[in-house]
């Protein structure tokens, strides 16, 4: 009778914890299929603001023909983010994209005609947009990597993702360079 005790407890514990990997792996599963959601909702906005990008290049090119080095760094920089390839390289691509887009509206304010022509409105206000679209999605999947990593730096699920080869998940961070104060001229030279 106690053998028949030991053998049910004994499966009883052997249930719980098959139970508890189960569990654990598939929160894992849905964190990461979450997190690749979430940079797949980037792609599309970046992949948007690429497509609009291409649009306001080419009505700028008419006003600034003095401003070729600025538009050719953007035109560069946009290439750069269809050849990136990893997570790192579309973020430090995408990094170096929005810093070319600030000093192209910092040219464009030498540029009143520009400023005054309806197209580059719509096209500059539809960037900005996407841009603080992208901006917001990108707090999302920090928060969700974050999210992700911590669990698997917590004892027991470390088991679990150790176990299973969960691997850590990369921040969207800028680069440091990036972090500078930008210098900002109002002179023509």
């Amino acid at each position: 009778m106690t053998g028949w005790i030991v053998l049910g407890v004994l499966v009883l514990v052997i249930a719980l914890v098959v139970l508890y990997i189960i569990v654990i792996y598939n929160g894992f599963v849905a964190m990461k299929n979450s997190i690749d959601r979430d940079w797949s909702n980037i792609d599309v906005m970046l992949k948007q603001r690429y497509d609009e990008l291409q649009k306001l290049i080419k009505v700028c090119e008419g006003y600034m023909q003095h401003e070729q080095q600025t538009l050719e760094a953007v035109v560069k920089a946009r290439s750069e983010v269809s050849k990136a390839g990893s997570e790192n390289q579309k973020m430090a691509a995408q990094n170096a994209l929005s810093e070319t887009l600030k000093s192209l509206f910092m040219v464009v304010e030498r540029y009143p005609d520009l400023k005054a022509d309806t197209g580059f409105r719509q096209l500059s206000n539809r960037i900005t947009e996407l841009e603080d679209q992208i901006a917001d999605r990108r707090e999302l999947v920090n928060a969700a990597v974050t999210i992700y990593n911590t669990r698997l730096d917590q004892f027991p699920d470390m088991i679990v993702a150790r176990l299973f080869n969960f691997p850590a998940r990369t921040l969207w961070n800028i680069d440091p360079a990036h972090r500078q104060d930008v210098k900002v001229s109002f002179s023509r030279t």
